[in-house]
């Protein structure tokens, strides 16, 4: 009769099958790791070949489970299922059509826009060139770099920007086609998990969080993106700038993108008030909303979009860097699903990386009986010395009885 091998455990008359974790115990540690690092490398790197792929599915995922509760709303009014799937499609589609024609209508209006402004920019290009001079700053590089300026070329940047837009029909299309696939097959979603959550109930529960997070966090941004974007149209509104009501929807828009839209929002009101008003209003148009944005932005949506998602704000500017990194300008958009996906799938169903939980999210609950100090634990008190015995006492010789 064959015996097991150390690496094997009998798994009945006969039978030996592999042990569990033999690899992991076994290996060093600095081995795991880097071979975990290695295969972090070879995903990342499939990742950004397959962006094309990858990013409009992803998208498509994110948006699809933006419209469940509208699905779900239409069938509690007695809506039938193939109506409030219709339903839900037709909004999946409307999110991105404005998505995408407020983009193009935003960045068109500015090419429209910059023409008017040519003789002002030379106004301002002589006017800086006079002022770096009395300063001493002033140099023939100088001057020339300054003659160089010309709102018509920015125009031709920003026509080629929006032919991208424009000409990334294809892209649209395959978006358009994985989202009808994705929503039609919502009414399957619900006996899947439940099949899921009888094999492996950590995954179906993770994915559970994964689901109301991405949806907890879309509304978070959409609600803050819409208050700063009253607040920001009003703002230029008051400075007399240009097409206020264009900058407070391409701020909300932008708004979408975690810490740094607003640096991307600001550009086009910014130059449009330099131009018009000059530096006075420009820096106008950056302090108010530098104060406006950031203050809301960087100080009170990342609390509340952290608390709802469970991730920290480095994490989520890290997240940010990264996945933009991999899948280009859409990973800026999905950055937070992504890393909630990812946490969903691999980090919170496993036991053993429960420590990584604690460094990535928002709040950690430090245990009851920590101290204010983090240090090793006080040894502990000596056991007190036993009480003694009472002394027994010799039992009293009976008398002698006649």
């Amino acid at each position: 009769m064959s015996t097991p091998r150390r690496d094997q455990k009998e798994d009945g008359p006969g039978v030996f099958a592999p042990q569990r974790g033999v690899l992991s115990s076994t290996l060093p540690r600095s081995v795991v790791v880097l071979l975990g690092g290695v295969g972090v490398v070879v995903v990342s790197a499939g990742l950004k070949a397959a962006a094309g792929i990858v990013a409009p599915a992803m998208l498509a995922l994110v948006l699809t489970l933006a419209v469940l509760p509208v699905r779900g709303w239409a069938r509690r009014h007695g809506w039938p299922s193939w109506l409030a799937t219709m339903f839900a499609l037709v909004t999946s589609y409307a999110i991105v059509l404005v998505l995408l024609v407020g983009t193009a209508v935003c960045l068109g209006k500015l090419a429209e826009v910059l023409p008017q402004y040519a003789g002002h920019a030379t106004d301002i290009t002589q006017q800086t060139d006079k002022a770096l001079a009395n300063l001493g700053l002033g140099s023939d590089a100088t001057t020339d770099r300054l003659k160089q300026v010309d709102p018509s070329k920015l125009v031709d940047v920003l026509e080629g920007v929006l032919a991208g837009v424009l000409g990334s029909i294809g892209g649209v299309f395959f978006l358009v086609t994985l989202m009808f696939f994705f929503v039609a097959a919502v009414p399957g979603f619900g006996p899947r998990i439940a099949a899921l959550h009888r094999v492996k109930p950590e995954l179906a529960s993770s994915l559970g969080r994964f689901l109301s997070g991405t949806q907890r966090y879309l509304v978070m941004t959409a609600l803050f993106g819409a208050i700063v974007a009253v607040l920001d149209t009003a703002a230029l509104w008051l400075l007399a700038v240009p097409l206020p009501l264009v900058w407070g929807f391409f701020s909300f828009i932008t708004n979408f993108i975690p810490n740094i839209g607003f640096v991307i929002g600001v550009i086009p009101p910014a130059l449009l008030a330099l131009l018009d008003g000059g530096w006075e209003r420009m820096l106008l148009v950056i302090l108010l909303y530098s104060v406006l944005n950031v203050t809301i932005q960087t100080f009170i949506q990342p609390r509340f979009v952290g608390a709802a998602v469970g991730l920290s704000a480095e994490v989520t500017f890290l997240s940010l860097v990264v996945w933009t990194f991999l899948l280009g300008p859409l990973g800026a958009l999905l950055a937070v699903p992504m890393t909630l996906l990812v946490r969903a799938v691999l980090i919170d169903p496993d036991g053993r990386l429960a420590w990584v939980s604690p460094l990535i999210a928002t709040n950690v609950d430090p245990p009851e009986d920590a101290g204010d100090v983090v240090g090793p634990a006080p040894d502990p008190a000596p056991d007190p010395a036993p009480a003694p015995a009472p002394a027994r006492h010799a039992a009293a010789p009976a008398p002698n009885t006649p």
